[in-house]
């Protein structure tokens, strides 16, 4: 249909032209797909800058009349892209690449291209300039609100973190509910198993659980999303949440063009304005009056696995300055309340204090160019964000090459490289536990900086020491003691060779690597928190108190001892993910009594 519709388009063009006889000779040739070598019928074939017109007959062959001057034809095809061609003295061969933007009615599903009318599935194609976001790096979370039936949530905004989709909805009880990412044809698996649950646990894996973190935005062409059971007849059991299947950009033959692609998104700090978050003064009516019915006086206070305000002035009114000999803190009324009074009106922005106004950076070069026998398409992309939050920054750089070689009329063969390298550096935040019995959930030395910022009492002081898991505790000082670093490698090498012995017999087999590697390195310095918390025990209820002490099982009178006596702790951990595909099959395409 594409054909004829353009031999329609085509003899409209041709009938408006006009020859001048006297100073004309013809130009012969052919036009053909670059795809699959096959005729294009009905192309347009028009001498640059006049009316001299022609068009492509049943074996895609042309003969036009143009004037003796004539540098450039220009051709064009509806569903082709148009394409400008040197005049030459023999036989022309003009190749068309197929405009991918208008063959809305072509379904990729990463095995095969078919028609969308014989496509039995249910199938939403997106284009990559309408799900990419400006600032996003990661183009994942640009599927949300794209595709009717498809839910994304994006639960974290740390780069890595890939957000929760659902095609097909929650499948079973256990079983996955992730859909399977397919690009160019090969399956990617993750490097660990993330479930639902854990992307919003805080655990350090969820910052390497996105399947296409390592893939350039700019280097992909588009998305076509399989959200029915069609899916589970081309990849089986995997793909029972839907398949999301990533086309990346091909080179296109002609000349060389360059492509410079520069993204800086500014990043405010968040605002108390935009929460209901009680002030600091609204805070200390609440610490009154729970201290008036009993609830903060120091027997309950002074020895509790964590306090604030009021367990930094019980502590401050025992303590004796060594240079004054003098109580820290008199143990009068009036110094009790000019410290409460203090407090009451500080108003700690912790929003302040703990995020940045940051600048992040995403740059991306390509170069597309190819001949008639070859194209070629080459990437380079580079992203900086220094972080929104401390200790909270990332780097990442891509390498692509996509490369497709026509060998004969009817062998080609297609190579892609991809590589990327990402540098990242996170807060030692560990993952959430739940307590199944009772309904609960904890996070041991939650140190997250937006959690905290929203969650923590105004009225402490960013330059204080408090107590926290019976040791001393300051959020700014933490963060620069307990931080993780993330180094991931992820690459992809690829090999497609199509053979088409007839025209309607294609036979392909493709061929793929994958490598990924990752490096987790939990720092947690000998004056963190955390490490601190490991050997708390300064008197016998901290000591009896404490979980992170270490008391001998098999001895009932053994007494809690501290397993870290000094230092601190570094958690390493590796994952490496080493794979490979292989996949042959033969499509064959006739119509029969048509």
């Amino acid at each position: 249909m594409k054909r004829y519709l353009c031999l329609l388009i085509a003899c409209i063009i041709a009938g408006s032209g006009y020859l001048f006889g006297q100073s004309t000779r013809s130009v012969t040739g052919v036009v053909v797909s670059a795809e699959d070598g096959l005729p294009v019928i009905g192309a347009a074939v028009l001498e640059k800058g006049t009316k001299n017109a022609s068009i492509t007959d049943t074996d895609g062959r042309f003969t036009i009349k143009v004037s003796q001057t004539a540098k450039v034809l220009e051709v064009s095809c509806l569903g082709m892209r148009p394409k400008e061609a040197a005049v030459t003295s023999g036989e022309m061969r003009i190749e068309m690449q197929t405009d991918t933007e208008v063959l809305e009615g072509v379904v990729v599903t990463g095995m095969q291209k078919m028609d969308k009318r014989l496509f039995t599935g249910a199938t939403d194609r997106l284009s990559a300039d309408n799900v990419k976001l400006d600032g996003i790096a990661d183009v994942s979370r640009g599927l949300e609100g794209r595709s009717a039936g498809v839910s994304v949530q994006n639960v974290s905004g740390t780069f890595g973190t890939a957000p929760k989709i659902r095609v097909r909805g929650a499948t079973s009880i256990y079983g996955s509910s992730k859909p399977l990412w397919v690009v160019d044809g090969v399956i990617m698996d993750d490097v660990v198993d993330v479930n639902a649950d854990d992307l919003s646990s805080g655990d350090a894996n969820t910052l390497i659980s996105s399947a296409i973190a390592g893939l350039n935005s700019d280097d992909i062409e588009s998305f076509q999303i399989l959200k029915d059971g069609s899916a589970t007849s081309i990849y089986g059991a995997r793909a029972m949440a839907g398949v999301i299947v990533v086309t990346t950009k091909k080179g296109i033959s002609g000349q060389a063009h360059i492509n410079y692609t520069g993204e800086f998104s500014y990043r405010l700090k968040p605002s108390y304005l935009t929460f209901n978050v009680m002030n600091s003064q609204d805070q200390m009516d609440v610490y009154q009056e729970m201290q008036k019915k009993g609830w903060l006086n120091y027997s309950s206070v002074a020895n509790a696995s964590s306090s604030g305000v009021y367990g930094k002035m019980y502590e401050l009114l025992s303590t004796v300055d060594p240079v004054t000999g003098q109580f820290a803190l008199q143990n009068t009324k009036e110094a009790r309340t000019a410290y409460l009074r203090a407090a009451e009106f500080r108003n700690t922005d912790w929003f302040d204090i703990l995020f940045n106004n940051s600048v992040s950076q995403n740059h991306s070069v390509s170069i597309s160019s190819g001949t008639d026998r070859s194209q070629h398409y080459a990437s380079i992309s580079a992203m900086s964000d220094p972080g929104w939050t401390k200790q909270n920054q990332v780097q990442r750089y891509t390498g692509n090459l996509n490369s497709t070689f026509k060998i004969s009329k009817s062998l080609s063969f297609n190579m892609i490289a991809n590589v990327a390298y990402r540098k990242q550096k996170a807060p030692g935040t560990l993952g959430s536990t739940t307590d199944v019995v009772n309904g609960t959930v904890k996070r041991d030395f939650d140190i997250n900086p937006y959690s905290y910022a929203l969650n923590t009492s105004r009225t402490l002081d960013p330059d204080t020491f408090y107590t926290r898991n019976y040791a001393p505790f300051n959020i700014v000082h933490e963060l620069d003691n307990n931080y993780i670093d993330i180094n991931v490698i992820d690459s992809r090498f690829q090999g497609l060779i199509t053979w088409k012995p007839t025209p309607k017999l294609e036979i392909n087999a493709l061929g793929a690597v994958k490598y990924s590697a990752t490096t987790q390195e939990h720092h947690i310095l000998d004056e963190s928190n955390q490490a601190q918390a490991y050997r708390a025990m300064g008197t016998t209820t901290i000591r009896d108190n404490n979980s992170y002490l270490y008391t001998d099982p098999d001895d009932p009178y053994a007494v809690p001892v501290t397993v870290l006596p000094e230092g601190g702790i570094l958690d390493r951990t590796d994952n490496s993910l080493f794979g490979w595909d292989f996949r042959a099959s033969a499509a064959y395409n006739n119509v029969f009594a048509d």
